[in-house]
């Protein structure tokens, strides 16, 4: 993943100084880091490469006469200079220095420091100057410090008036070249060719020396990816535009072809190398012309020196390297000419559109990598594939029997719970809140330290019973003896086989448990007292309701039922839709006529190694959004002509505490800011409001898979994954597909819980088809990256 810089220089130049340079850096996440800095005057600079020039175009000059590309030219002895080797590597040294010196000064020093704490030597680094100045342009950028220290950074040149540049979407198999083999005088334009024609995935068009009416026609009537051109060229003093000799007739200016060059851009047109002399002006007309990606020779170059960057830089590009890591290599190769050829690296320079970013090779066919003739077989792709989905649904399926990704799957079995539509509170239910203020208003005496006095219950159940309700659950322990005096209390205690009281199973001998009220007669307690005690998963979220467990011998609450299931059999056997022969327990099943509550035992979905002792289910928490699980009423309320016939016939009353000084808060899955921690009598609403609903409504349960309904579950995951890698080459087509792989993954999982109770896990197969999409898609890269170029040619001396 590269990294980007741009440095804009504002007004100014070399003579005058930069009040105003910016440097903006672009990471993978987008624009991380600007800065704002200047740069003094530098007339020494300007000097020196005036200097160093004219040194080098007469050095130029006298290889083409020694190689007898010119005529000699007679001097008077005036005019006669002896260039001498040594002085032109002193000056080309001076020239590195007084840059450093330069882009060390002024307050640009700090932008450059900045830089080197943003960006990592170990990633690409696309550095672009933008800049109108000529005299910049010309210099050469890549001497500066910067680059040694950033192995994977290159310069490119780009101009400030640019404009984003689009390219059609287009599957073919080869990249389309158009190469203009201008007028050939004195060079060698044929190796050129044979460089060229050498490429892989490619379609290569050869102008030999064409005329204009050709070339333009050419131009128009197809689409290219690259243009190339070797001949003779060069640029105007002042930088602003350039020729091309396409003939030993015709020169022609960029303008001639403006409107066949910006037809090939709309075609698609990617690069284009101009592998001829003095090239800046060239540049500066063909970018104006929305070209994205530019190659050109700042300076006049030897045809061999052209011929080796080509050859080293096609290479490499097509080999898999990115455009910008090919270029700098291919530049540096070149020092090895600079025996003969001095200051060869310094020619080569990008010029870049960037608004854009350069393809890759691979890109531009279509193509994540080259796919080797063995490879080329569907069947054996599809191989591959199903390895890779094989081996990352197994890892997945691991990291699941871990347990590594419990906490992500109960995360998102909540988000899913709560993302159900709303359903209306349950009208079989009435729950009577003790809240503080009930609390407050019953003299302590009575109390004694209880939230419920005998008086106050014995008064409520006094007006309860004429109502004729199916069931009354008391959520509110009651182990001390009622005296005589409340003698109406003592009768529902024993005589109501539809009041059900509450007990706490203890967990130790430290913690022994609570005991239902003394007054319920031996005979009775199996029917009559539930448990109270409920199962928090690790990360303090109550999912799971405990409805059965053998109780210890000695245990102070011998029973075992819950009580929201004792409730919710007494209603439905009081409704005529159960009978006491309809309660069976078979296996790890406990059935209520033809409704089977599934028990859960071992790792099932989401869980891992979960204490799954007794009989627990996973509650079906009804969704009402507000919290009101039924139609409420306070203590008070109820005792001072709430209670109505219309209310209590025929359905069940719970009484429970609710205020937050009780301690008796649970966790669920709607808890949040605006959806607090409920009360435990609104958590045995639900409990209870879930049993009775499956039966007389048909609401479902919670269910889930069996483990190889799991594993299946995440091998589809995993081979749709690599379904979509090997479908799609591009890399957006592909984080498309995923993308809409999980939104796939997502809707199954939510649709089946809200229509069946289904609990389908989401997490693993999500990272099994992300994971195995991403690993097709890495494995294809570093094939392209180890695969060797096949590139035969060679020069001969």
């Amino acid at each position: 993943m590269s990294q980007r810089v741009i440095i804009r220089f504002g007004a100014g130049s070399c003579e005058q100084g930069f009040p105003a340079v910016f440097a903006d850096l672009y990471q993978s996440e987008g624009k991380s880091a600007a800065q704002m800095g200047s740069l003094p005057p530098a007339p020494q600079l300007s000097r020196l490469y005036d200097e160093w020039r004219s040194l080098y175009e007469a050095l130029y000059h006298d290889w083409r006469m020694r190689r007898g590309y010119v005529p000699e030219i007679e001097f008077d002895d005036e005019d006669t200079r002896q260039i001498s080797r040594s002085d032109f590597e002193d000056l080309c040294g001076q020239l590195r220095r007084e840059i450093n010196t330069w882009l060390n000064s002024g307050s640009f020093g700090r932008i450059e420091r900045q830089l080197r704490t943003h960006l990592s030597p170990e990633r690409e680094v696309r550095a672009i100057v933008e800049t109108k100045d000529e005299r910049l342009r010309h210099l050469p950028w890549h001497l500066w410090n910067f680059f040694e220290d950033f192995p994977k950074a290159e310069i490119a040149l780009s101009s400030p008036d640019r404009s984003p540049s689009s390219s059609p979407n287009r599957r073919r198999k080869k990249i389309k070249i158009l190469a203009i083999l201008g007028n050939s005088e004195g060079i060698e334009v044929q190796k050129d060719r044979g460089i060229l024609e050498q490429l892989p995935d490619s379609e290569t068009v050869f102008l030999v020396e064409p005329r204009r009416r050709e070339l333009d026609r050419w131009l128009w009537q197809e689409s290219w990816d690259i243009l190339f051109f070797a001949g003779h060229s060069a640029s105007t003093p002042d930088g602003s535009t350039g020729h091309i000799e396409i003939n030993a007739e015709e020169t022609l200016a960029i303008p001639d072809l403006k409107n066949a060059l910006k037809a090939a851009v709309r075609g698609g047109l990617q690069f284009a190398i101009f592998n001829s002399c003095d090239g800046l002006g060239l540049a500066n007309r063909l970018s104006a012309l929305n070209i994205p990606q530019l190659i050109v020779m700042r300076e006049p170059v030897p045809d061999r020196v052209a011929q080796e960057f080509l050859m080293n830089w096609i290479g490499a590009f097509s080999a898999g390297k990115s455009f910008y890591l090919s270029v700098r290599e291919a530049r540096e190769k070149l020092q090895g000419l600079e025996g003969e050829f001095p200051c060869a690296c310094w020619l080569p320079v990008i010029f870049q559109n960037c608004l854009t970013s350069p393809p890759s090779w691979s890109e531009l066919t279509g193509k994540l990598e080259r796919i080797d003739p063995g490879e080329r077989s569907v069947i054996l792709r599809i191989a591959k594939g199903v390895g890779v989905g094989l081996a990352v649904g197994a890892t997945v399926m691991g990291m699941r029997l871990a347990g590594w990704l419990e906490r992500y799957e109960l995360k998102a079995f909540d988000h899913l719970m709560r993302s159900r539509p709303a359903e209306k509170p349950d009208p079989r239910m009435l729950v009577i809140e003790v809240t503080g203020a009930d609390v407050q208003n019953q003299p302590p005496e009575e109390r004694l330290g209880r939230s419920l006095s005998p008086r106050v219950l014995e008064e409520l159940l006094e007006q309860l019973e004429p109502l004729e309700p199916r069931a009354i659950g008391l959520d509110i322990y009651q182990e001390v003896p009622v005296g005589p005096e409340r003698g109406e209390l003592i009768d529902h205690l024993q005589n109501n086989d539809r009041f059900i009281t509450v007990c706490k199973v203890g967990e130790s001998e430290e913690a022994p448990g609570i005991p239902a009220s003394p007054h319920i007669p031996q005979e009775s307690v199996w029917t009559r007292v539930g448990f109270s005690n409920a199962i928090i998963d690790p990360d303090g979220v109550l999912r799971r309701q405990l409805i059965g467990q053998a109780p210890p011998m000695d245990s102070r609450c011998p029973v075992n039922n819950s009580l929201n299931l004792r409730v919710a059999i007494e209603y439905l056997k009081a409704a005529g839709l159960l009978t006491d022969a309809d309660l069976e327990v078979t296996g790890n099943s406990l059935h209520l006529g033809d409704l089977t509550l599934r028990t859960i035992k071992g790792n099932i979905a989401g869980y891992h190694q979960i204490d799954s002792a007794g009989y627990q289910i996973m509650i079906n928490y009804r969704n009402t959004r507000d919290r009101k699980i039924a139609r409420t009423l306070t203590l008070g309320e109820a005792l001072n002509g709430g209670l109505t016939p219309e209310l209590l016939r025929d359905r069940i009353v719970l009484i429970g505490t609710t205020d937050k000084t009780f301690r008796d808060l649970h966790r669920t899955p709607y808890s949040h800011e605006s959806y607090p921690d409920i009360p435990g009598v609104i958590v045995q609403a639900h409990a209870i409001s879930q049993i009775v609903s499956a039966v007389e409504d048909g609401r479902p349960l919670i269910w889930w898979w069996p483990l190889w309904g799991e594993v299946l579950w995440i091998g589809v995951g995993s081979s749709a994954g690599s379904a979509i890698a090997l479908a799609f080459h591009r890399r957006r087509w592909i984080g498309l597909g995923l993308g809409c792989g999980l939104v796939v993954l997502y809707g199954c999982s939510y649709v089946v819980l809200w229509q069946t109770g289904g609990w389908i896990p989401l997490v693993p197969p999500a990272l099994a088809l992300v994971g195995s999409g991403c690993a097709i898609a890495v494995y294809r890269s570093l094939q392209l990256q180890i695969r060797p170029p096949k590139f035969p040619f060679a020069f001969q001396d």
